[in-house]
Order: C-alpha cells, then structure tokens, then sequence
C-alpha cells in the first residue's frame, strides 16, 4: 500500500496508448515508397523531373511555413506532410510544365486546400489532387503536353531551361496510351504491354512506370502505413469492368492490361486513394470507397471527355466519405438484431409522442 502512495493518476482524453509512430514517420516512409517512381520518372524524361520534384516539394513546405507564420500559428514543417503533397503533385504533371506553373499548384493545393480548412487532418480534399485539378482547368494545354521518353541522346541537357525545348530542340511530343482515341474507339497505343508496365511511355512524371509504383505500394503495405483494403478495391474493379467490357473489339486481358498498367491508377490507388485525412476509416468502408473510385474511373475512361479519370474519380470519393463512413459503421460490440429493432421502435414511438 505504500507503493501506491508514490503513483501519480494522471487524467487525460483519449487516445490513452503511446505510439513511437508519428506522422513524421509515416510521411518518411511514403517519400521512401516514391523513390522507384521518381527514379524511373528521371531516366525517362531526364533531370528536369528530379527538378521539378524539388520545386515542387520546396514551394509547398515555403507556402505551408509562411501561412502559419502570417496566421500566428505553430509551424510543422517537420511532419514532411507537405514535402509529400509537393512529391505528389510533380508526378501527376507533366514533365514540361513550367515551374512557375507548379508553384501556382503548390499553393493552391497546401494554402487553399489544407491550411485554410484548419490544416493538416481537417482538408476533405487530397491536396495534390486539387492541386492537379485547379493547374487542368487554368492550364490545360501545358498539363496536356507531353514528351516521349527517352527522347535523343541529349533529353539530360536541359535542366532548367525553356519548357518547350529540350537539348535546343523542339520537344517531341506523342499521345499518351490514354488518349481519347483509345479510351472511345478501343484503338490500342503504339507500346507494348510490357513497356507500359515499366514506363516506357509518355506522361506524368510520376505515373508512368507501374512497376516502380507497384514496389512502392507494397512497401506501404509491407510497413503497415496502408492497407490493403482500398487499392486492391480500387485495381480489382478497373480490372473487372475493363475485362468484361472491353472496347473495339480488342482481346479481354489485352484491353484489361493496358487499362490497368497506363495513366495514374496505380499511383492513385496506393498513394491517393489510401490519404489517411481524405479516406475511410472503417473496413467496410474502405471497400465500398475503393470499389466508388474503381467505378468512377473506368466510367469517365469509357464517357468522359478527359481519357483520365482516377484524379477526378478519387475528389469525388473524397466528398463522399463521411457518408461511407456512416454507412460501413460497424455495430457495437453486444447489440443483437433485436436489441436495434427495439432502439428504434422506442424512438419512433417518442418522435409520435
């Protein structure tokens, strides 16, 4: 009994256990993940991907530090939340995006998307993704503009200099696999499959390689920053509706493949779709947001006027979460079918009284 004299109770809110991991941990090992896409993004289109990465990453940590500065409010610049959304938002842009142009993404996506919802843990929205939406709908050309990989013998000679050349001449531009073309009339791209799936075509910095980002995702998984719920939900259903509706008369698994191995589908479902802030937090919502997402992307693919839908399919999801949430709330531990049955009869019968 003296012993317990010496022990202090000390009351607190929830949560009451500890964790070593923090978000500074957790964004670690998400940069960690996108190391094989962004190495992939570099040998392709040369050194201006690397440099448009780190613009990117220091526009957004100058624009999440200074608004905090100016609002008087802690800065947290060390949690790497934001050297994240600067990642994310270089690779789904294209390679010869003006830098300025990337800027105006940066600070649209961390001042008006994140900081001024409350910051990091109240945006309802993915940040890079608003970002990507806000430069498609003020830049559309120059986000649509793309350049072959690999391109000469000298695509590593222009690192800073006009977005429109490369080694003094003319950018060589080509269609993505997803191109209006071969989204609407089933006419497949000049790439095989197997170059699809490591990179070897036209895109976003970041997009491009399936297996780079493919590594990356089971590394998360591996760590336990994300689960496995939502990108197996999300690839699972592109697969699915891409294999039983295949388009211009093209063979299943063929059509299946490049649907799932082209444009941003991999990136978006193991690094956007899995945002901890913007996603599900129960199981059976996890799924249902996966499955929403897989859907959203293969109908806009196949109807819209845009070939890519997985940015536009994954904000949409984002507006829905709260609704998803409620819906796979699990029931409480002890509560038979008559227990709720009963429930709501008593409240029913005091609403009438």
């Amino acid at each position: 009994m003296n012993d317990m004299k010496d022990l202090k109770l000390t009351v607190a809110s929830s949560p009451h256990i500890a964790s070593p991991i923090d978000t500074r941990n957790l964004m670690r090992d998400v940069l960690i993940a996108l190391v094989p896409a962004l190495v992939f993004g570099v040998v392709f289109f040369g050194p201006r991907a690397l440099v448009a990465t780190i613009v990117s990453v220091i526009a957004c940590e100058f624009f999440e530090w200074a608004y905090r500065k100016i609002m008087k409010k802690s800065t947290v610049n060390g949690d790497l939340s934001a050297a994240v959304t600067g990642v994310l938002l270089a690779f789904v842009c294209a390679p010869t995006l003006p830098y300025w142009m990337l800027v105006i993404g940066d600070f649209f996506a961390i001042v008006v998307v994140k900081q001024l919802f409350g910051g990091l843990g109240k945006n309802f929205l993915n940040p890079a993704l608003a970002g990507r939406a806000f430069l498609m709908l003020c830049y559309p050309v120059a986000m649509t503009t793309w350049v072959v990989p690999g391109i000469g013998g000298d695509v590593w000679a222009n690192i800073i200099g006009n977005t429109t050349t490369m080694s003094g001449a003319d950018v060589v531009t080509g269609a993505t696999p997803l191109s209006v073309d071969f989204m609407h009339s089933g006419v497949l791209p000049d790439v095989s499959i197997g170059e699809a799936f490591v990179g070897q075509v036209g895109g976003c910095i970041g997009e491009i390689s399936a297996l780079a980002l493919l590594v990356g995702g089971l590394y998360l998984i591996a760590r336990g920053v994300i689960r496995a719920r939502i990108p197996v939900a999300y690839i699972a259903t592109v697969a699915v509706l891409t294999f039983i509706f295949p388009l211009g008369g093209n063979d299943r698994l063929t059509w299946m493949a490049y649907q799932l191995f082209t444009g941003g589908l991999f990136l978006g479902a193991f690094f956007m779709a899995t945002d901890y802030v913007t996603s599900p937090v129960t199981k059976k919502g996890e799924v249902i947001y996966g499955i929403g997402c897989g859907l959203l992307t293969v109908f806009i693919r196949y109807f819209g006027g845009y070939p890519e839908g997985v940015s536009y399919s994954i904000l949409i999801m984002n507006c829905c979460v709260w609704l998803i949430d409620k819906a796979g709330k699990p029931n409480r531990y002890g509560v038979t079918k008559e227990m709720k049955a009963a429930e709501k009869a008593a409240k029913k019968a005091g609403k009438e009284g």
